[in-house]
């Protein structure tokens, strides 16, 4: 059944976020051959329909506004009614991001709709859409189809392979003019914690740390090995109370949730409450003192060892290779 499914791509800093592509893959498994129209909303970024057009979008509905140039409830939630409103689609997909866990549920809401959330596949089989989504903290799975209303889902970022980028496809980009109003929320400044570099939620390689890295000097060896690896630098929840790091790279249940293609786990024990956060990640390789660390039940590889004499090893190491390579 051939259907029209909106997907929303999210800007920051004036680049698409990875998790655009990956939802534009989603809603074309969702459309079974119908229309994918792509949505921009923000203050400057029409520049980026093309980008969304090149990895699969048909078309690209853009919302420009002073209003939205930072994120707000009610600013995008009045932006994307209005496109929904517009389009009138039989499907809907944003990605799994601090954004689309807000906004989503929102938007469910006003449409009277049922929602499916932190999907990490998405296939068709005996005639229906069926999304899989992690539940318990991640040991074990369900899986979910819309029988009724528009099909609604947030995708997971880096679990859903993004189609390949096409620059010959061609797609209108169209402007719709939205007022933006009554706004009970207005952003004065953003201030950013995180560090600068690669997205911890969308990065393929992420280095983490625990307790056992002892300090915040301990992080900047960490910040060494990822900055080798073209990573991203994590953290328990334990080292964030530590005051080692800040809470923007606490990883687990209570935190962000990642699934990179390689997750390097060191001085972490491996609490049930951090593997919620990491322990669907590709491959595993965790650095411990203590050879009975929980973390070592997930890990596919695992080093018993001082992490202080481990990393810096991995850093030469890894630099060498990518001299030779």
């Amino acid at each position: 059944m051939a259907r029209k499914v909106l997907v929303v791509g999210e800007v920051r800093d004036g680049n698409l976020r990875n998790v655009s592509f990956e939802a534009i893959a989603a809603g074309k498994l969702v459309a079974e051959g119908g229309e994918v129209v792509a949505v921009l909303m923000g203050e400057s970024v029409q520049s980026q329909g093309n980008a969304m057009i090149q990895h699969g979008a048909d078309r690209v509905v853009v919302v420009e506004n002073p209003q939205l140039k930072n994120y707000t409830p009610d600013g995008y939630a009045q932006a994307l009614l209005a496109v929904v409103a517009s389009e009138n689609p039989e499907g809907m997909i944003m990605g799994h991001t601090a954004l689309g866990k807000d906004l989503s549920p929102k938007i469910a809401a006003k449409l009277g709709s049922g929602l499916i959330s932190d999907c990490v596949n998405v296939e068709e089989a005996g005639g229906n859409i069926i999304f899989t989504r992690p539940i318990y903290s991640g040991k074990a799975f369900e899986k979910k189809i819309v029988t009724d209303g528009i099909i609604f889902a947030t995708v997971r970022p880096n679990n859903i392979a993004p189609l390949e980028k096409d620059e010959s496809r061609s797609g209108n980009v169209a402007s719709l003019d939205v007022e933006i109003k009554d706004l009970r929320t207005v952003i004065k400044e953003v201030v950013r914690k995180a560090s600068e570099g690669v997205d911890l939620s969308e990065a393929k390689i992420v280095v983490a740390g625990g307790r056992g890295v002892k300090s915040a000097e301990g992080f900047k060896m960490l910040q060494e090995l990822a900055n080798v690896l073209g990573g991203a630098v994590g953290a328990s929840r334990g080292a964030c109370d530590a005051e080692y790091c800040d809470y923007s790279l606490q990883i687990g249940q209570t935190g962000k949730v990642v699934t990179p293609d390689l997750y390097i786990a060191l001085g972490i024990s491996g609490a049930i409450q951090h593997l919620a956060g990491m322990s669907n990640s590709k491959v595993i390789v965790a650095v411990n003192k203590d050879p009975e660390a929980n973390i070592f039940n997930v890990a596919d590889y695992g080093i018993v060892g001082d992490l202080f004499d481990v990393v810096p090893l991995l850093i030469e190491e890894f630099k060498n290779a990518k001299v030779n390579a």
